[in-house]
C-alpha cells in the first residue's frame, strides 16, 4: 500500500461505512487493515467496511458478473468478512451513482449473500430487494444479565435472533455478544436484535452486529425482525395472500420493510455520502506493525 488510497465515508440511518472504490481488486485488505480503517479514534472510524470492486476481477463475484457489474465485498468493523449488509447495499448504491456509475431507477449489485435488486428514487429513497427469509426449526434464547427471552431464528443471507422485550434497556450496554442457547444454531456468531412494540405495524429495536457491537442501524436485522414480528402478529404473507408492511425504528432513523406473498422481501431508507479523502499510506502502514 505505497500509493495513496481514496476512501468516501457515508451512512444509511447512521449505520457509517468507510468506502473503498476499487474497481480491479487491485488493493489488499487483510483484517487488521480494515480494523484499523474503521477504529473511531486511530481511524477513520465506521461500522463496516464497503469495497467497491468490479464483480469481473473478484474471485468470490466472478460468477456473478453477467448479472452484476458491481460486487460489494463487505467487511465488518472488526475485519471479518460478511455475507450482507443491508444499510451498506443502500450506501454501496448511493456511492455508485456519485462516481456515475449508475443512476436514477433499478441496478443490481452482487453480494455474498446473491445479487440485490436496488431503487434509486428520484426523490432521494433507496430501495433493495433483500431476497427471501429462511426461518430454520429449532428454538433459540438470547440472555443479557440475569434475563433470558425466547428468539426467532431468522437468516437474511447472514443469520439473526430476534428477541421480543418489555423494554430496549433490557438489551443492556450491547458491545459484547448477548449469549445464545444451543452454540449449534448460529456456528459463526449471530446479530442480536431486541425489540419492542411502538404501535400498528410499528416496531424499534436495538440490534448487535456480530463483528462490530451495537450499532446505530442494521438493515437486515430491520428485515429480520419485520419478518418476525409477521409471523407473531398472524400478519405471515405467504399465508394471508397479503403483503406485510412494517415501520422499523431504529437508534439512527427509520426504515420500512415489506414482505410480499412471494416471500420476497423490500427495504427502503435513506444513504447519505458524507466525505471523502485520501489515507496516508504512512498512516496505514504504521497502524499494520
Amino acid at each position: 500500500m505505497s500509493t495513496r488510497i481514496t476512501f468516501l465515508k457515508g451512512h444509511g440511518t447512521e449505520n457509517d461505512f468507510v468506502i473503498l472504490p476499487d474497481p480491479e481488486n487491485a488493493i489488499d485488505l487483510p483484517p487488521a487493515a480494515v480494523a484499523a480503517l474503521c477504529d473511531r479514534r486511530a481511524g477513520i472510524g465506521g461500522d463496516g467496511l464497503l469495497h467497491v470492486v468490479r464483480s469481473a476481477a473478484h474471485p468470490e463475484a466472478e460468477a456473478m458478473a453477467a448479472e452484476a457489474e458491481w460486487f460489494m465485498d463487505y467487511r465488518n468493523g472488526d475485519g471479518s468478512v460478511a455475507e450482507m449488509c443491508g444499510n451498506g447495499v443502500r450506501v454501496f448504491a448511493r456511492y455508485l451513482q456519485r462516481a456515475g456509475h449508475v443512476a436514477e431507477g433499478d441496478i443490481a449489485v452482487a453480494t455474498r449473500g446473491g445479487v440485490k435488486t436496488v431503487h434509486i428514487a428520484k426523490e432521494g429513497g433507496i430501495t433493495v430487494g433483500m431476497g427471501r427469509a429462511l426461518l430454520p426449526e429449532g428454538d433459540v434464547t438470547v440472555s443479557v444479565g440475569g434475563r433470558s427471552w425466547p428468539a426467532r431464528n431468522v437468516n437474511m443471507g447472514n443469520p439473526h435472533a430476534v428477541a421480543f422485550v418489555d423494554d430496549l434497556a433490557h438489551a443492556g450496554d450491547l458491545f459484547t455478544p448477548p449469549p445464545f442457547d444451543p452454540a449449534a444454531a448460529y456456528p459463526d456468531g449471530v446479530n442480536v436484535e431486541f425489540v419492542v412494540d411502538r404501535g400498528p405495524r410499528h416496531v424499534a429495536l436495538r440490534v448487535h452486529e456480530r463483528g462490530s457491537g451495537e450499532t446505530r442501524s442494521c438493515g437486515t436485522g430491520a428485515c429480520a425482525v419485520a419478518v418476525a414480528t409477521a409471523r407473531r402478529d398472524g400478519a405471515d404473507p405467504n399465508v394471508t395472500g397479503t403483503p406485510a408492511t412494517y415501520t422499523v425504528d431504529v437508534p439512527g432513523g427509520t426504515l420500512v420493510i415489506t414482505e410480499r406473498p412471494d416471500g420476497e422481501i423490500e427495504m427502503t431508507g435513506p444513504a447519505v455520502i458524507v466525505a471523502e479523502g485520501v489515507i496516508e499510506p504512512e498512516w496505514l502502514e504504521n497502524a499494520l506493525r
